[in-house]
């Protein structure tokens, strides 16, 4: 690798794991050039990470990729629950829960579901369609030193393997290098939270026979509470390939080399209650469950996404899902102050935005796996009352500088999940028919602003298409109407403006990340006047 002179590129993404191709897909959906940067050679070989929550499917839904996922993931698509037994064939089995989505209800809120899909067979679905639109992905190559100055980033980098050198000059730079972050580190900047809450090693293993004592239980994880071997087993193929993680306690001396082939085996045995169960180790990864969120997200031209901005309990799989939508709510920001119809003041927002969420989702998180006995966690449980997964997954709230009218003393999280377009909030889904096709309202937000407005909202609807015209705002506005075919008519004669929030001749702005920037109930004496000071203020054009 040679330096070029000039080498420049507006984004530098440094780390190739599930947030790092998050927000390399992103970016290359808004047709954002950008250079990623990977020290390992190639991507995950292990199986973890596996829990996609629905409004991740959403995003990928809208990047185009949630079909090659779920073909991915398609081994596992009938496993739902989570089981806690003494043993496979003890007599104590109790589901801590046992679907996912009970009755389907889910189904009427999102055009998508969740989907268990391994981080090893996601990251080169995510890895294949990234390079696809474009983006400049090498992996062996790491991050030796950046400077940072008042008008980008200038990042020395070296190819693992070869030992050359390439100095490249970026507009903004994204960390998503995990949790000992070098780039979080040289900023200085510190993080809190509870620390350390427990450790496993991950043990991947093939057992043929497994599966006669599993029989139809499609759990998405087991957790085993034998005494002598706690633990929770992972199904990978439902046959032969499994996981388990068995506790580790680095604090009392234990080290990863006393976890031997042959004591694996017998931990293993011990919790399935299997003693004779032949099995061959084939893998053993250390992993660490922590409650960890950086004060800052960020510092002038350099952001942290993912592991890097926080570490939280694997229960509930809000980890990943979190740093996946911190790169899309980084993604839009960085594409609009780049393209020049937004101010950078916008990059702001995203701290305001992104922090308070996982502060609130990782103490929710550690919660989750108390009330779950997760194997090596010795916590109880917490008295006081915690938020609907609903809530965690498509009720988090923004406050920050890019919404108008949100409520301002609300929690990030609130108790309950209330499927309404509200000023910060997840804007809703609801079916549409558009040129004959049926769409989600979730598919018209992704590269633009969209001003929906109702059927009796036309004013508002021209006041949009003369600002875009007059300020080279990508403002994309559509008016929702059931008895015309050729805007968007809603299905089953749907209420729009109810779901909305709103009249009949009334409006919702829509942020590109499917957020509602601002809402107007019903009609304005000058829309034109109040929507370009509402786009002025979400977009920080000042």
């Amino acid at each position: 690798m040679t330096s070029k002179a000039g080498d420049h590129v507006p984004v530098l993404i440094v780390g190739g794991s599930l947030v790092g191709l998050s927000t390399s897909l992103f970016l290359g959906r808004l047709g954002v050039e950008h250079l990623l940067v990977e020290r390992h050679e190639r991507t995950s070989e292990h199986p973890r990470g596996r829990g996609n929550n629905v409004r991740t499917m959403e995003l990928f839904r809208t990047a185009g990729v949630e079909s090659p996922i779920r073909k991915a993931a398609s081994v596992l698509a009938e496993n739902h629950g989570i089981l806690q037994a003494d043993t496979l064939t003890g007599a104590e089995q109790e589901w801590l829960f046992r679907k996912i989505d009970p009755g389907g209800a889910l189904s009427r809120l999102s055009p998508s579901g969740w989907c268990l899909c391994s981080q090893n067979d996601l990251e080169p679905v995510l890895l294949r369609s990234a390079r696809e639109l474009g983006g400049d992905i090498h992996f062996g190559t790491e991050l030796v030193s950046f400077e940072q100055d008042g008008d980008g980033v200038t990042a020395e980098l070296r190819n693992r393997a070869t030992g050359g050198s390439r100095t490249v000059r970026a507009d903004y730079l994204v960390a998503a290098d995990g949790p000992r972050s070098p780039v979080r580190e040289q900023l200085g900047i510190g993080r809190t939270g509870q620390g350390d809450l427990f450790h496993n090693v991950s043990i991947t293993f093939r057992a043929k026979r497994l599966a006669d004592a599993v029989g139809d239980r499609r759990f998405i994880v087991c957790y085993l509470t034998n005494p002598q071997s706690p633990g929770a087993l992972l199904p990978v193929d439902n046959q032969e390939q499994w996981v388990f993680h068995a506790p580790w306690r680095p604090d009392g001396g234990e080290t990863l080399e006393d976890f031997t082939d042959e004591r694996c085996t017998e931990l293993i045995r011990t919790a399935t209650g299997v003693p004779d169960l032949e099995l061959e180790v084939t893998g053993k990864a250390p992993w660490h469950a922590a409650d960890r969120v950086a004060e800052r997200y960020g510092a002038g031209r350099v952001f942290l996404a993912g592991d890097s901005a926080h570490e939280m309990s694997p229960t509930g799989a809000f980890g990943s899902n979190t740093g996946i939508q911190d790169a899309h709510n980084l993604a839009w920001k960085l594409a609009a102050v780049l393209r020049g119809w937004a101010g950078p003041g916008l990059l702001e927002t995203y701290d305001a935005e992104r922090r308070p969420v996982a502060l609130a989702t990782s103490a929710r998180a550690a919660a989750r796996s108390a009330e779950h006995r997760h194997p090596g966690y010795d916590v109880s449980p917490g008295t006081g009352r915690q938020p609907g997964m609903l809530a965690m997954v498509l009720g988090y709230r923004y406050q920050s500088g890019a919404v108008v009218g949100a409520e301002p003393s609300g929690p990030a999280v609130p108790e309950e999940f209330r499927p309404v377009a509200e000023p910060g909030g997840r804007a809703p889904h609801l079916w549409l028919r558009q040129d004959g096709r049926r769409v989600s309202t979730l598919d018209l937000y992704e590269q633009w602003p969209v001003l929906l407005s109702g059927p009796a909202g036309g004013a508002w609807h021209a006041a949009g298409e003369r600002i875009a015209a007059r300020t080279g705002i990508p403002l994309v506005c559509h008016q929702v109407d059931p008895a015309e075919q050729d805007l968007l008519a809603p299905e089953d004669a749907a209420d729009w403006a109810a779901l909305h929030g709103a009249e009949a001749d009334g409006a919702v702005l829509v942020r590109p990340d499917g957020f509602v920037a601002w809402r107007a109930r019903t009609a304005d004496t000058d829309p034109e006047r109040t929507l370009t000071e509402v786009l002025d203020t979400v977009l920080c054009r000042g």
